[in-house]
Parts: structure tokens; sequence; C-alpha cells
């Protein structure tokens, strides 16, 4: 297994030399600064690969080309911005970078309410809650039809904690949720996100599956004349939020996704933390049934709620059976090794807990603490290590 961590560039509080300090050998890391939809040069990309570089490392996956909502849509100037993402693919291949990890979420990127949820141990995660949400959605969005989406237990309670709210919690959760988390396509108002939110939910499901198979019969094949492997990453919760289609979700997504494109190039980002939220999804089932399309994979963990919350735990603990997930994850390159194309599955820790100094920095990305994230690389590493010293 290759060990990366992701990197958001040089104004990371995460440097690069803490980075190789970390063991890690590759990065995973995005030209954040270039506006989505616009093309990524090839001198920007190079610039990115040689800093990297300089630091003994390599740049293993780009994570990711975000994917203009006019794509999503296929509406605007969707042909230009699917000229621009190809050309994009191109310049990353010529680089000598051969993954992107992108997503195909609508409006909304992964999604939490909580960013500082306090466990036992007073280290913080990250945490999605229903009842929480559910307020955003009813109570302050008054997003038409809202009530629908949730039970009258999940409604009964939103609405009397709600009673309890004021300024300060309403503009938290506010900006959890609607104002872009590391990693995601940026931020909207409160009238722009109900304004994308009807655009979306006016496609639906399976015309939102459509557009994004004719996306791959757009971009697979230049995918493949530049060695590129596209592997997409799932939905973040796996299901509806905002009454929104989600179509990276669960198996027959990942099936019907695999099938409208049949192609080495169109794989998975395997984040088992993202399908291990939904109690549709068991996690180590689905590595197991599509390992030969997994191009990329994130390991963290976490605990679900019986209502549908969830918080993310340690790496090792957790509803995701992270043995069983690396086993097989393991045997699948070993598959590679012998048979096939010889490629390696990069692995990278995701969203480890803030504990020790930086709980009290200001600067650092929510879920990409280095402190927390080493933790889970080491526990990651040993556990791999075991396992591979065990099979010799």
């Amino acid at each position: 297994m290759k060990e990366t961590l992701r990197w958001f560039g040089p104004d990371d509080h995460v440097s690069l030399e803490n980075i190789s300090q970390s063991g890690a050998s590759g990065v995973v890391s995005a030209l954040d600064h270039i506006n989505t939809g616009d093309v990524w040069e090839l001198d920007e990309i190079i610039k990115r690969k040689n800093l990297i570089e300089s630091y003994g490392l390599e740049w293993t996956v780009v994570e990711s080309i975000p994917v203009h909502n006019d794509i999503k849509t296929m509406s605007g100037n969707f042909t230009k911005y699917i000229e621009n993402y190809k050309n994009s693919i191109k310049n990353v291949g010529q680089s000598g970078v051969k993954l992107v990890c992108y997503n195909f979420m609508a409006v909304v990127d992964w999604t939490r309410t909580n960013l500082r949820f306090e466990l036992p141990n007073k280290s913080l995660a990250l945490r999605f809650d229903m009842t929480d949400f559910a307020i955003y959605d009813i109570f302050i969005l008054n997003r038409k039809n809202a009530k629908k989406n949730y039970s009258n237990d999940i409604y009964k309670k939103a609405k009397e904690k709600f009673r309890l709210f004021d300024k300060r919690d309403i503009d938290i959760l506010e900006k959890n949720i609607i104002s872009g988390l590391p990693g995601g396509e940026g931020s909207y108002s409160r009238n722009q996100i109900l304004d994308e939110i009807y655009k979306f939910t006016m496609i639906g499901k399976e015309g939102y599956r459509k557009n994004l198979f004719k996306f791959l019969k757009e971009i697979i094949p230049v995918a493949e004349n530049s060695d590129v492997k596209m592997c997409i990453h799932p939905d973040d919760p796996p299901f509806p939020l905002f009454g929104l289609p989600r179509v990276v979700s669960n198996d027959e997504d990942i099936s019907l996704l695999l099938d409208a494109y049949p192609s080495n190039h169109n794989g998975l980002t395997m984040c088992v933390g993202s399908y291990g939220a939904g109690f549709h999804n068991d996690t180590s089932r689905l590595v197991k049934k599509f390992k030969s399309h997994i191009h990329f994979a994130h390991l963290r963990n976490i605990i679900k709620e019986n209502d549908g919350s969830f918080y993310e735990s340690d790496h090792l603990c957790g509803d995701n059976d992270m043995y069983t997930i690396a086993k097989h994850l393991m045997s699948e390159e070993k598959y590679r090794e012998k048979y096939g194309d010889g490629s390696i599955i990069p692995i990278r820790p995701d969203h480890g807990h803030l504990i020790g100094n930086e709980i009290n920095e200001e600067n650092v990305n929510p879920g990409y603490s280095f402190v927390g994230r080493l933790r889970g690389l080491s526990e990651l590493r040993g556990m791999f290590f075991g396992m591979t010293k065990s099979d010799e």
C-alpha cells in the first residue's frame, strides 16, 4: 500500500515537510486556486508537482478537479466546461500524475453539522446530526416541503430543539453546512442554496444519473488516451440531503456507474467512511465486490446512530471492519501484481481528530489536523505491517 496524506497547498497549516516527516511518500492535492470550470494549465500542474517533489514526495492523486454545476445539470455552458475538464485531464496525464479523484454530489459537498464534537477523551471529531440538519433545512432555510423528508420523530425533536437556539447557534450551524468544507466547491448564501436546490431537484434522481453517465462518456475516452484513471468519490453522507438526488451511494449506484462506461479508467475512490455512514451499506462487502475497480482508498471509520446521525471515530474502531477491508485491498494488490497491471491502491487516513495543541489552533482545516491524521496513519501502517508479516 502506498501511504499518502491530503495537502491543501502552500496555505495549508500542514507543510510538505510535515508530510515527509510522517513517513508518507505520496501527496494528495489539488489546484484549489483555479476556479471551478477553468482549465488546469500544464505549467500550473508542473509547478505544484515540482514543489511536492522538492520535498522527496510524489504527487500521487489529484483530489480533485471539481465538476462545474453546469455539467451536473447539463445546462448553461456545460459543453465548454466539459471541454475544459477534458483538457485538464490531458494536462494532468502529461504531467505524469495518473489518478484523479472527483465527485458528482449535487449542491453540497461532504456535509457535517458539528465540526468540534467532543469525545469522552476530550478530543474533537466531525459529526453529522440528523436533528440539527433538520433544524437547518426546515426552520432556518425554510425549504418548501422540507418536513416531508424527515420522520415525525426527527421533526418533533428538531422543533423542540430549535426553540432553544439563539442567533449564534443558527450562525454556527449554517456556516458548518453551507459555507464549504475543505476540498469542497465553495460556499453559498441562503438564497443561493435554495435556488441551486430547486434546479437539481427538478432534474430528479434518474435524470441526474443520466447526466453523470453523459459526463463519463465524454471524459473516460480522454482519460484512457491520457493514461489517467478516474476514481469517483461517493456521496457523503450516502443518503439524500435537502431532497437532492444522490447517485453514488450504494451497491446499485456503483454497478450502474461501472456498467455505464466499462473501462479500467472508470473506477472508484473507496471512501469507507462515506459509504459506511449509511445503514444500507456493508463496506467490507462493497470492497470485496468492487475491489478490481478501486484505484484509491480513504480509510476512516464512523459510528452510526439509529436516527441516521453519525460521528467520525478512531480509524480502527467503529462500524467499518477495517481489518477485513484492508485484507481485501491487499489481496487485490497481490492479484494485480501477479496477473494484472501491477498498479497499487494509494491509501490515506481521513478526517483525523483534533488532539493536543491543535485543539486551540485557529487555522486547522476541519478534519485535516496533522496530529490526528498522523495517529490514524500510524494505526493503519501498523495494521498493514502486521498483516504483511503474518502472510509471510
